[in-house]
């Protein structure tokens, strides 16, 4: 699989195909390649695979997740092209608990349950605060009608914010919508105005009501390293930072890497995020390609403590109801959901911050542990901080227009191409369905291809 010393070509192609970027895009396009019985090249600028999805081995045997936090398993490219059962996934309880400030200055916790999974917990469901009878039998109609609507007709629907789809085309009242849905998809849009496509929300709601939210055991980049893990060896290159693609107008290109080499080949696909793809797809006469998003992006920090025990017992998501009340979006206990993720005598907590806090690591870690004491009480000043995960470029802006296209073009002319989940949904299946969709292109276009001088 590794390549990382394969000597220069020197304008001599030894791949019918480059794929830049060894993210979850790149790792599914190169694995169609070599399928398909093309001879691939995936370089890759880090010293590991994975791009967004990542995992840090962090001392004393804590496993830290890095951008993408969860696996939807009912992801239908996730589905077709990873081995579940060798990921040894654990899964989240199919609900929440939102935590709610009452006027007197206390809190509890409030649950909202999937009745269909946990019929017990219909009744706590039907009894919360998060909002009100009317807007939890449209939850249930909602799971229903997102469940039993073609995918294309979903995509197909007139494309508006998610907020105002929950208010004028499903009649949620303010009151779940502020409590529930903001916090509750602001953790998966990252943003809780809830400004991100309707049509990104019908997806992944859809995707909620149909499988599991889930973690591998061994952190979340196992995913990509299965993925890897099924490329011919030599395919990947790390450490093979790309400076350019040149040639971009002609039949054939060079990748140019930052140490100077030349590589020639009849196809290159970049599969980076959108910033980076802008850059390296800037045509002969220096303007990026148009539809490219620019740089506008969702960022996200993480907050890791280590406890002697748990807040909880349940492997659930816990969701800040109160908006403005502090920092923290949501709460878990990966380690309740992976054991692995924590040593036996420990565990793993994660609150997760939207945004980019202008706050140091420090002064992040006091007012997230100011929050959560107000939660679970004066046990967590105990709580040791582990460390704090920020991720700059988390998403794409996925606020209307974005799926106005749901699927955008991958070929930028017989040769080049491009994919990433800002191809499609940003999402690990976004990623995956662009990057296999590169690769059913350029074997389209390869008799061509072989053609070429």
């Amino acid at each position: 699989m590794d390549d990382a010393a394969s000597p220069e070509n020197n304008g001599e192609p030894d791949a019918d195909v480059f794929v830049i970027g060894a993210g979850l895009a790149g790792l599914a396009c190169a694995r169609e390649l070599t399928r398909r019985g093309l001879r691939v090249r995936l370089l890759e600028a880090t010293d590991q695979v994975g791009g967004r999805v990542r995992t840090i081995q962090h001392p004393g045997g804590f496993l830290l997740d890095r951008g993408f936090q969860v696996l939807l398993t009912a992801y239908p490219l996730a589905q077709q092209l990873l081995d579940y059962d060798a990921l040894r996934l654990g899964r989240f309880y199919s609900g929440a608990l939102v935590h709610l400030n009452d006027p007197d200055g206390s809190g509890a916790f409030h649950r909202v349950a999937d009745p269909l999974r946990h019929p017990r917990d219909l009744p706590a469901t039907l009894l919360s605060p998060v909002g009100t009878l009317a807007d939890k039998l449209r939850v249930g109609y909602l799971r229903w009608a997102l469940q039993n609507t073609p995918l294309r007709e979903l995509f197909a629907r007139p494309e508006t914010t998610t907020a105002e789809a929950l208010r004028e085309r499903w009649g949620f009242s303010e009151t779940i919508i502020d409590r529930f849905f903001r916090p509750f998809l602001g953790g998966i849009f990252l943003e809780d105005e809830l400004r991100t496509s309707s049509r990104m929300f019908a997806f992944v709601f859809r995707m909620f009501s149909r499988g599991a939210a889930a973690l591998p055991a061994a952190g979340m980049q196992a995913i990509p390293r299965q993925l890897a893990g099924a490329l011919p060896e030599g395919t990947l290159r790390l450490g093979a930072r790309v400076a350019s693609v040149e040639g971009q107008s002609v039949e054939e290109q060079t990748v140019r890497l930052e140490s100077g080499a030349a590589l020639d080949a009849p196809a290159v696909v970049v599969a980076t995020e959108a910033p980076e793809a802008r850059r390296l797809l800037k045509r002969d006469d220096g303007h990026p390609e148009d539809d490219i998003p620019p740089a506008a992006h969702r960022s996200t920090a993480t907050v890791y403590f280590a406890a002697g025990r748990a807040p909880t017992d349940e492997a659930v998501l816990m969701l800040n109801g109160d908006r403005g009340a502090g920092p923290v979006n949501t709460v878990t206990v990966p380690s309740n959901v992976q054991p692995a993720y924590a040593p036996p005598d420990k565990a793993l907590i994660s609150a997760s911050v939207l945004g980019a806090p202008s706050a140091s690591d420090e002064e992040l870690q006091a007012a997230v542990r100011k929050q959560l004491r107000s939660w679970f009480g004066a046990g967590v000043e105990g709580w040791r901080a582990l460390r704090t995960v920020r991720v700059d470029y988390a998403l794409p802006e996925q606020a209307p227009p974005y799926l106005s296209l749901p699927v955008k073009a991958v070929r930028r002319r017989p040769g080049l191409y491009c994919c990433g989940d800002h191809r499609r949904t940003a999402s690990i299946n976004g990623a995956l369905a662009s990057g296999r969709a590169a690769a059913e292109t350029v074997t389209t276009d390869a008799p061509a291809l072989q053609a070429s001088p």
